[in-house]
């Protein structure tokens, strides 16, 4: 006879049908209530207690003293254990959580807020003993042990070379006091910065200058530029017996609109000034020189046959100045150098004719020179180069449309331009 079967199985009552129902709860909204933890570490024990402080004042244990909601106060949790402190490493914002608590005999589930908290924990046998400071070295060597661990191929390549390139400081320690020994040595002979500049302003390519000059005129003393048994020989009478068609052939160049403009007008002016009749003439041997300089070879024969109508002592004195001969030959050479010397001479007498306001691009023209360069020797002469003002036009007897023109004007007291630094690469 079989034996009936007898299911194990709790057979439904009929109140497991009915639906769960959830409510709010009603207690005051500032009342210690249930606390989210997270332990991302270690995990304490079930035995372990825990408090909730609030916190932003005095940390205090919390109650129901408060009005605002709890879930919403600044708090943190704080539990320990014989060898570990946890306390809450922060609380997160941003979310809302809530949790609900279910009574089996209602089939109620109440609802209430209930914060968050994230808890780090601290050894309590560590918390007597200092973190050991990491010094570069280390943090160095750690990144190429990671480099050399993780790194890509390109990035180990990077490390061995910046190992091979390392300077080995211990290597160094016994030839220290050597080389410091050797560069006080060193740089007891360098110069102090008042000695350097008076050295660069005693080897600038300009005529000789009185630094302690009042006025314009002191700066660039004329016989400074011409000496003066040149100027005995310069003569301004032929000039001022023939008529304006005659003048520009008594020239040696003649193709200066700089020299043919000042030429007419101080000669044609009530009381003609020979001062600066023999500085123009002057000026005209010195542009004709650099041409010819220029363009062939130099030689004193050569040049006095070139300018039959320069005097002897013109052209000894030009050649004496502004050439130079090499070791090996006696012929002069008209270097870049002299070059510039000759044409900072040229420009003295200029601001000389010119009240110390000079049109420079009328010069650059004569000279086949651009402006900018030109401008830069009058620059290293002491000159700024600028508009006139109001007072300028009326000193210099210019009308009021030169004022649009830039010109070098020689100001005192005479400064010259700085050497620029070198620009830091970024």
């Amino acid at each position: 006879m079989a034996s009936t079967s007898v299911s194990k199985k709790r057979k439904r009552e009929a109140g497991d049908d009915a639906k769960a129902s959830f409510v709010l709860s009603t207690q005051p909204k500032s009342q210690l209530g249930p606390v989210l933890a997270n332990f991302p570490s270690v995990k304490p024990s079930k035995s372990t207690t825990f408090s909730c402080y609030q916190t932003g004042g005095n940390a205090k244990a919390l109650g129901d003293a408060d009005d605002a909601e709890f879930a919403e106060l600044p708090t943190l949790i704080a539990g320990e254990t014989d060898s570990v402190d946890f306390h809450s490493a922060n609380q997160p914002t941003g979310c809302r959580y809530l949790v609900g608590v279910h009574d089996k005999k209602t089939g109620i589930t109440t609802i209430r807020p209930a914060p968050v908290h994230t808890l780090a924990r601290d050894v309590k046998a560590l918390k007597s003993l200092e973190p050991i400071a990491v010094s570069v070295l280390q943090r160095l060597e750690a990144r190429a042990a990671l480099g050399e661990t993780f790194g890509t191929k390109k990035a180990k390549l990077a490390i061995k070379a910046q190992e091979r390139n390392k300077v080995d400081v211990s290597a160094m320690e016994t030839v220290v006091d050597h080389l410091q020994e050797s560069i006080q040595k060193s740089t007891q002979a360098l110069p102090s910065k008042e000695e350097a500049q008076a050295t660069a302003d005693s080897t600038r390519l300009v005529p000789p200058y009185n630094a302690e000059a009042t006025v314009p005129s002191e700066v660039y003393p004329l016989h400074n530029i011409i000496p003066e048994a040149e100027w005995r020989t310069l003569a301004a009478t032929p000039f001022l017996v023939v008529g304006q068609m005659q003048r520009t052939p008594l020239l040696p160049f003649q193709r200066s609109q700089w020299i043919n403009q000042h030429l007419h007008s101080i000669c044609e002016s009530s009381s003609p000034s020979k001062t600066n009749i023999k500085i123009l003439l002057y000026i005209s041997y010195m542009m004709f020189f650099r041409k010819f300089a220029i363009q062939s070879n130099l030689g004193k024969v050569v040049l006095e046959e070139k300018l039959a109508s320069m005097s002897p002592v013109v052209a000894d004195g030009l050649l004496s100045r502004f050439t130079e001969s090499a070791r090996s030959s006696s012929k002069p050479q008209f270097t870049s150098q002299k070059e510039t010397l000759l044409l900072t001479h040229m420009f003295a007498l200029c601001l000389r004719v010119d009240d110390y306001a000079t049109d420079t691009e009328l010069i650059a023209r004569d000279l086949s020179q651009s402006t900018q360069s030109i401008n830069t020797l009058f620059k290293s002469m002491g000159c700024q180069i600028t508009k006139l003002t109001l007072t300028d036009l009326k000193r210099l007897g210019l009308p009021d449309g030169a004022a649009g023109t830039k010109r070098a004007l020689l100001k005192v007291p005479l400064e010259f331009p700085k050497p620029r630094g070198k620009r830091r690469r970024k």
